[in-house]
């Protein structure tokens, strides 16, 4: 009996010690739970902004005639805008092909990658559905979708999405990612806008409507019920963002020591003889 009361007291003793660490795997759960929470309401929410916006100027333009620089514009300043505010909340992806890119990088949890992806469809979808319905005085939202000229084919499409997402996810992984994230806190945002609004600029409405994001052009093509060519600009985002991770991995140098002399050596030059 004696014996057994011992064993008793000794349970509990063990189940008193082992609480708190049960109390810290609890809390840990949770507060992973609200992180992973507040990521997706964020990512949905500035892919809303972003589609919003930057198809809003578009519709915009048939009245009062943005232009093509004037809709550029509008893309660069209101992505840079919300990587600002969201971007120490969710990374400010907002964008399918970024998030892909960065899981294939192993920079983000692949269990992650489709709550992110469905929320920025999602965000998307009911930002375009928004301005049809606040555009309903225009007969479509056709300017919203992207779409290539008769002159560009196939091929060419596939190149220039994939180019310019390629630029702008090299842009992305050199000022936003790795203790150089820390460095370019304050710029990362305008080098991030300033390449979207160069893209614009170069592969506009005359080539191929400038997507990059799978999201930007999946979102207007399901309210409008328009999906050709779709496939293009699902694709060659994904390629060209998958692309530019690889290629940043080989061209990043492990980060050098600071001088502590004056002597340059294969430690602190990255242009020193080997």
């Amino acid at each position: 009996m004696e014996e057994g009361k011992q064993g008793q007291l000794q349970g509990a003793a063990t189940n008193v010690a082992a609480s708190p660490n049960i109390h810290q795997k609890v809390v840990s759960v949770a507060t992973y739970n609200v992180l992973g929470a507040t990521s997706i309401i964020a990512e949905f929410l500035g892919t809303f902004v972003l589609i919003f916006a930057g198809c809003g100027a578009a519709l915009v333009d048939r009245e009062k005639k943005l232009a093509i620089v004037g809709i550029a514009t509008v893309w660069g300043l209101v992505l840079m805008a919300i990587i600002y505010t969201l971007g120490h909340i969710s990374g400010a992806h907002v964008n399918p092909a970024i998030t892909i890119a960065f899981a294939a990088a192993h920079r983000l949890p692949l269990k992650e990658v489709p709550m992110y992806v469905l929320a920025q469809l999602l965000g998307a979808t009911l930002a375009s559905l928004a301005l049809k319905l606040l555009f309903n005085h225009q007969r479509d939202i056709s300017p919203t979708l992207t779409h290539y000229s008769s002159s560009t084919t196939d091929l060419q499409a596939i190149a220039w999405e994939f180019i310019i997402t390629f630029i702008l996810m090299l842009i992305i992984c050199g000022v936003a990612t790795g203790h150089r994230a820390k460095q370019n806190k304050g710029i990362s945002g305008v080098a991030i806008g300033a390449t979207v609004l160069a893209n614009a600029l170069v592969a506009g409405k005359q080539i191929t409507g400038v997507s990059m994001n799978p999201a930007r052009s999946i979102g207007p093509a399901l309210v409008s019920g328009v999906y050709k060519n779709l496939w293009v600009y699902v694709v060659a985002p994904i390629l060209g963002a998958m692309a530019a991770t690889f290629t940043y991995s080989l061209l990043r140098l492990p980060k050098q020591e600071k001088y502590k002399e004056k002597t340059k050596t294969i430690n602190n030059d990255v242009y020193a003889d080997p």
